[in-house]
């Protein structure tokens, strides 16, 4: 997984106390740190006497750049106790690697360590307690843990739910905590306010690939980073997120349910049937406006005539005014990729689809890039995002779009 953008500080200004528990994910807790402080977050790290075994206090201390605690009667606390200071001081507790046997102390009140003990004190409304679990996978699945799972949950901590992949004792399943970049985009998701609680968004992304024979086909230079940005905001607002995605290499957000399609018509069939089930719909993709009017069986090959081929073409179907025209039609939005007026286009558009809001960018200048500039033209007028209509990362872009769809819908 590629490091995610660090630019946008999501963490500036956060204090998080990262606890570290015996087992060998404590080697993920070091590059975990390292990405913590780059999105603008101070750290400080508690090591029970396990974590020591795997990784020094030595190595957090200079990755922190904080001293490392790791026992209940540290003096340096001038009224020595460490584990009400550390906790009052903390937006929040997060303890990765989380070990079956540290969870089964937390659901007992065990509190014979440093960590525990702070898990234990800490304000409970104002200091959430995040967990990242990591074990083998007969250790994840027995009927023990899972029931401690349950019942530390129901107690208030939010778990960071391990993946399934190879273990360090050469076995394969759940259990293997998640890497650092998807810890941070948990924590990161974790403090975005829930403006799309209980909501369902459905978002297209990406090209559309329409074959003209077996090795050709006509596509356009779309990258799917918008979409795939706005599904990732979507899902940290606490949306549940289906993205229909066209043709792109990128990674599926978290939290995020992918259905990946290649033709328009593929992309029209995998929306119609869920739309209606859903709150929201952004059509994000640029979805080619043409398709081959036959599929050529076999490759067209020159033939040495000089003579082009003719390309018999036929409209595809419009995905955005399909799904606006249904009886119970979801919040439509649409975008709007264009080279030049992009106002008078996007309200175009507007009006021809019948839609809420179309957003409007200039498709040259942000195809395959990380920052874009958007105008959201609406019945009410045009606004520039940002305000002062220059350039952002496409994740801030889309968690303000996120805020302003929120600001549509009806009271739940």
């Amino acid at each position: 997984m590629s490091e995610p953008l660090q630019d946008l500080q999501d963490l500036a200004g956060r204090h998080i106390v990262l606890g570290l528990t015996g087992g060998i994910a404590c080697y993920k807790a070091a590059e975990l740190t390292r990405l913590l402080t780059k999105a603008g977050a101070t750290v400080q790290v508690v090591m029970t006497e396990g974590a020591q075994a795997f990784i020094t206090p030595v190595t957090m201390q200079a990755l922190s750049n904080r001293p490392v605690y790791t026992s209940t009667w540290d003096a340096r606390e001038g009224n020595n106790m460490a584990h009400i200071n550390l906790s009052r001081e903390a937006d929040a507790i997060v303890v990765a690697p989380a070990s079956a046997d540290f969870i089964a102390r937390l659901v007992a009140g065990v509190t014979d360590d440093l960590l525990s003990l702070l898990c234990l004190a800490r304000p409970r409304d104002t200091v959430p307690l995040l967990l990242a679990p990591a074990m083998n996978r007969e250790m994840w699945s027995h009927p023990a843990t899972q029931r401690n799972m349950a019942q530390v949950q129901a107690d208030g901590a939010h778990v960071l739910a391990p993946a399934s992949g190879a273990q360090a004792c050469g076995e394969v399943g759940e259990g293997r905590m998640q890497e650092p970049e998807e810890l941070l985009q948990g924590l990161v998701a974790f403090f975005q306010p829930k403006v799309l609680a209980g909501r369902r968004v459905l978002i297209t992304a990406g090209p559309t690939y329409e074959a003209i024979d077996p090795v050709r086909g006509i596509t356009n230079l779309s990258s799917g980073k918008m979409g795939f940005a706005l599904a990732r905001a979507a899902a940290e607002a606490g949306a549940r997120v289906t993205l229909v995605a066209g043709p792109v290499h990128l990674e599926t957000p978290q939290g995020v349910t992918r259905l990946n399609v290649k033709s328009a018509q593929q992309m029209l069939d995998a929306v119609l049937p869920l739309a209606a089930a859903h709150d929201v719909f952004i059509a994000t993709a640029a979805v080619a406006d043409w398709r081959p009017a036959q599929l050529a069986e076999h490759k067209i090959k020159k033939d040495g005539s000089g003579q082009v081929p003719q390309i018999a073409m036929s409209e595809n179907p419009d995905i955005l005014a399909t799904v606006a025209a249904l009886p119970q039609p979801p919040l439509c939005v649409g975008f709007a990729a264009e080279s030049q007026d992009v106002a008078h286009h996007a309200r175009q558009k507007l009006q021809r689809k019948k839609v809420a809001l179309v957003v409007g960018n200039i498709g040259p200048a942000t195809f395959g890039q990380d920052n874009n500039a958007l105008l959201l033209v609406d019945a009410q007028g045009d606004q520039p995002l940002p305000a002062d209509g220059s350039r952002a990362p496409k994740l801030a872009l889309a968690r303000a779009l996120v805020a302003d769809i929120a600001r549509r819908l009806p009271k739940a």
